[in-house]
């Protein structure tokens, strides 16, 4: 799908409701699926992601029936056979969950996707079920798990992605067994790893830090169902505080301030490059201010990677983005990805590795000479989206179907905020 996006001629302004985390989402369905009985999950959005998420539930231990915004996830108490393999579509953190889990079902267990899914590299559950002498078989059509994970003493680098680490969290408490995670420093992206522990510990499943390396997970525990209400997305909030930092007069609602998502960093990133923003009762509100490049760390804030090239254009002066290694595996190379579209209108962007060095250069920006590719990443296109607004440059994007991945309304809630959406086809 082609889309064209247009700034009106009215100045950028209005208010726009955050939509629920994807990342919280994806955590509370699986919990409630592991436990026995009722929850009620509200403030879902159903992407493609947490759609996936879902119907793997379905398929492995749980009936689940949606409303408009809300899930009621019953949990069977056991496994069921499973007659077809587990479509993951392209969501990396349904798969890295769901490996661990699989191996507490008695059964192999398959899983498929689509894109780049299968491509990205599932080595360290590879060697955890190699060195228990289980079955892991991957290729481009699927991967296969067989075999039930013991209880013990685990050993992993702490700069891998915390999905891994995630997906052991919700298995290895259902072990008979008390089991500790080891995590080699440095400790990438600890507050996903915390986002995993505190919607475990409302479904009634605990760990602890031993120390800052080393999880503590009691065996023998068990899910208990609840009421769960999703907050708002900080990642997905980037996209319009970036604008508004660039243009002012954007109001986000839905934010939780006390929230553990690593990517409320976008506030704190924005503040240090000059943005003016007040937050009340009401929601963030952002002013327009002069800008101006810093040195941003993304070791715990990967997904804010695509949009804070952007913001590098919009600042003065340069922007490096470092520890960005992981923007290579996602559904683009995202690094590529956007060094490629943001060159199309005049952007100076140079990465060596995982570092990103970006110049601010929004007064030399033009249209550029064709259509913008989204690259099948939903990143990507709502990032180019922003650039376009931000900018007053028109922008004609493929691939823009990609933003149903993470937030299907996407282009519809950025219209009230000064957005023409043209779509082409």
């Amino acid at each position: 799908m082609l889309v064209t996006i247009i700034r009106s001629p009215r100045k950028i302004s209005g208010t726009i409701i955050a939509p629920p985390s994807k990342s919280m989402a994806h955590r509370a369905v699986l919990c409630a699926a592991l436990a026995e009985g009722r929850s009620h999950i509200t403030n879902l959005e159903f992407s493609k992601d947490i759609s996936a998420t879902l119907g793997a539930a379905a398929q492995l231990c749980a009936r689940v029936r949606t409303g408009a915004d809300d899930a009621v996830v019953e949990g069977l108490g056991h496994f069921v056979p499973l007659a077809a393999p587990v479509d993951c579509c392209e969501s990396g953190s349904t798969l890295r969950f769901l490996i661990p889990i699989a191996s507490l079902t008695g059964q192999a267990v398959t899983f498929t996707g689509r894109g780049r899914l299968m491509e990205r590299p599932q080595s360290v559950y590879e060697a955890l079920y190699r060195e228990q002498g289980l079955r892991f078989e991957q290729s481009a059509a699927g991967l296969t798990v067989e075999g039930a994970l013991t209880p013990g003493s685990y050993r992993l680098a702490g700069n891998v992605s915390s999905q891994f680490i995630s997906g052991l969290l919700f298995a290895l408490p259902l072990l008979a067994g008390d089991s500790t995670l080891h995590l080699i420093p440095p400790v990438e992206s600890r507050s996903y790893i915390d986002m995993t522990r505190a919607v475990q510990a409302a479904f009634g499943v605990e760990s602890r830090w031993q120390d800052e390396n080393t999880l503590v997970l009691p065996g023998g525990q068990t899910y208990h169902p609840c009421d769960y209400t999703v907050e708002g997305d900080y990642s997905q909030a980037a996209f319009p505080a970036v604008l508004g930092a660039a243009c002012g007069s954007v109001t986000i609602t839905g934010l939780a301030p006390d929230t553990l998502q690593g990517d409320a960093a976008i506030l704190d990133i924005l503040r240090r490059c000059g943005a003016v923003f007040t937050r009340t009762a009401e929601g963030i509100s952002f002013e327009k201010a002069p800008l101006h490049g810093v040195d941003i760390d993304l070791a715990d804030c990967p997904d804010l990677g695509p949009v804070l090239m952007v913001l590098g254009l919009l600042c003065e002066g340069t922007t490096v983005i470092r520890n960005a290694e992981r923007l290579r595996l996602k559904e683009s190379d995202r690094i590529a990805a956007m060094e490629a579209e943001l060159r199309a209108v005049g952007g100076l962007v140079e990465s060596e590795g995982g570092t990103i060095t970006v110049q601010g250069c929004a007064d030399r920006l033009h249209a550029p000479a064709g259509v913008l590719h989204g690259h099948n990443d939903h990143r990507v296109v709502m990032s180019l989206a922003v650039l376009s607004l931000a900018t007053g440059i028109p922008l004609t994007v493929d691939d823009a179907e990609a933003i149903t991945k993470s937030w299907p309304n996407f282009f519809e809630a950025i219209k009230p905020l000064g957005a023409e959406v043209e779509h082409v086809r």
